[in-house]
């Protein structure tokens, strides 16, 4: 053989190596990444060629699968009361894939999940059609209804707990939209995703979740149990050091109160949250100072970025460095402070429940399509925020304030509940409309069953800027989840 002709024998085989190299190297080492690819449309195919499996509510589902004609994707889904349980269900299409407990489940949901490989072989056997498994949700469905019906015509979002073992009880976000139609790969469908995109009330956003806001005084029942944890406070009876208005530290800026009574004038712990007394919490934030504040704001669950119900939650920010004046605002939940209105709920679940922060939990189990249980969920402690004695003090601040102060729009006859308000103002000098908060607590013989944080974004709104406080339009709200909750 000459020269030339081994040389061009020798690239051959060369390239026909790395032909072989390359075909196995996809077959088995990136099989798996390729076979479960989102562009796969092989995958989409097969996730759709069988009813989906259901995300139940109540013993009820909540979803369904309808016949799709003219299409390679056999079943399209299907959603009831979609527009409530979308910030729990998520949404399933056959062009814009998944999200929420639709998309963290695909697997089970759609049957290709290998705990089902049993069910699925006797199946085939027995000549029944292959079903994917179930999703048990935590959900009430009478608090949730409650909860997205009492939002109404708002942006906002209601978290409802139970504080003794994370469970979510509710979960609603407004304005909201119905995962079904845009659930097929018609031309309709793309153009409901299109107009739901557009609306600048944004819908597919999920506010309980995925969106941060200013907690305003909601944040100082966290600001009260951060100063009796420190030793700043020792009697929640007695006399502050306050003055109102209140001078920020190092500035010339004068903070005043929105309620107008002499007890907030050097104020007590106890008549500051019963008055939301804007001075008697900034000077608190001054003197606990900005290490200690935040160390017990990440012990209620701030600035953690991995909050999973399993979906994850956008971390609630306590920030890194402030200066005296911004860690003082900070003690009425202004300044720099964000948070959702799950971090809200947690909060006030943990403080409920003597201290203990639970990890919230939005799945109770899954199962098989035989309702085999394949995985149960387990209430899981994710810290002892502060202390029982603390948080016992701050529960009986807390119901001081439902019972004399300004929380009572969420009082239950024969119910002991904990509750307080808060207005967040936003803007450059507040111009824009403030966001209305409510938390509270419901208590009976055997702890507290049920913890709720409301949040309201006036913004669209034809509420008058006077009219927005969270007693007169949150308040409301978390009195009837807790109502729905309580109800047996």
């Amino acid at each position: 053989m000459n020269k030339p002709v081994r040389h061009i024998s020798v690239f051959i085989g060369v390239l026909v190596l790395a032909l072989m190299a390359q075909a196995t190297w996809v077959q088995f080492v990136r099989n798996k990444e390729l076979s479960e690819h989102e562009h796969n449309r092989r995958v989409r195919i097969a996730t759709f060629a069988q009813p989906r499996g259901n995300i139940i509510v109540g013993g009820q589902s909540i979803t369904g699968s309808v016949e799709n004609s003219g299409s390679d994707f056999t079943y399209k889904r299907v959603y009831k009361d979609g527009p409530m349980y979308a910030p729990v269900t998520g949404y399933s299409s056959q062009i814009f894939t998944s999200s929420q407990l639709e998309n963290l489940n695909d697997k089970l949901l759609s049957g290709r999940d290998d705990r089902l490989l049993f069910q699925h072989t006797t199946d085939m056997l027995t000549g029944k059609k292959p079903k994917g498994g179930d999703v048990v949700t935590t959900i009430n469905p009478k608090a949730q209804k409650a909860a997205f019906e009492g939002l109404g015509k708002y942006r906002g979002a209601v978290v409802a707990l139970d504080p003794r073992t994370g469970k979510v009880l509710a979960l609603a976000s407004t304005p909201s939209y119905d995962p079904s139609v845009f659930a097929g790969d018609r031309k309709k469908d793309e153009a409901a995703w299109k107009q739901l995109e557009a609306d600048k009330s944004k819908p597919l956003l999920n506010r309980a979740l995925k969106d941060r806001y200013p907690p305003g005084s909601t944040f100082k029942i966290l600001t009260a149990a951060a100063a009796l944890e420190h030793g700043v406070v020792t009697d929640i009876n007695a006399k502050g050091e306050a003055s109102t208005p209140y001078k920020l530290p190092l500035t010339n800026t004068y903070v005043r109160n929105d309620v107008q009574t002499p007890d907030c004038e050097k104020g007590s712990l106890k008549s500051g949250l019963q008055w939301s007394c804007n001075n008697v919490f900034l000077d608190l934030a001054d003197k606990i100072g900005v290490d200690r504040m935040r160390e017990t704001a990440e012990k209620f669950g701030f600035n953690n970025p991995k909050v999973d119900i399993p979906v994850r939650a956008v971390e609630s920010i306590y920030p890194k460095k402030l200066d005296r004046p911004q860690t003082a605002l900070t003690g009425m939940g202004q300044g720099q402070l964000d948070s959702t209105p799950l971090q809200i709920a947690m909060m006030t679940a943990a403080l409920a429940n003597d201290g203990k922060l639970m990890k919230p939990y939005m799945v109770e189990e899954l199962r098989g399509p035989d309702l085999s249980v394949l995985e149960k969920h387990k209430p899981e402690t994710m810290s002892q925020a502060v202390s029982a004695d603390t948080a016992r003090k701050v529960q009986a601040m807390m119901e001081n304030t439902a019972e004399n102060g300004t929380g009572k729009a969420a009082l239950i006859d024969g119910v002991t509940v904990g509750g307080k308000t808060g207005t967040a103002q936003r803007g450059v000098n507040n111009e824009k409309l403030p966001y209305a908060w409510f938390v509270s607590y419901a208590k009976q013989g055997d702890g507290s069953p049920v913890a709720v944080a409301v949040f309201i974004d006036p913004e669209g709104s034809d509420i008058d800027r006077e009219d927005i406080s969270g007693g007169r339009l949150a308040g409301p709200i978390a009195k009837k989840v807790m109502q729905a909750v309580l109800d047996k």
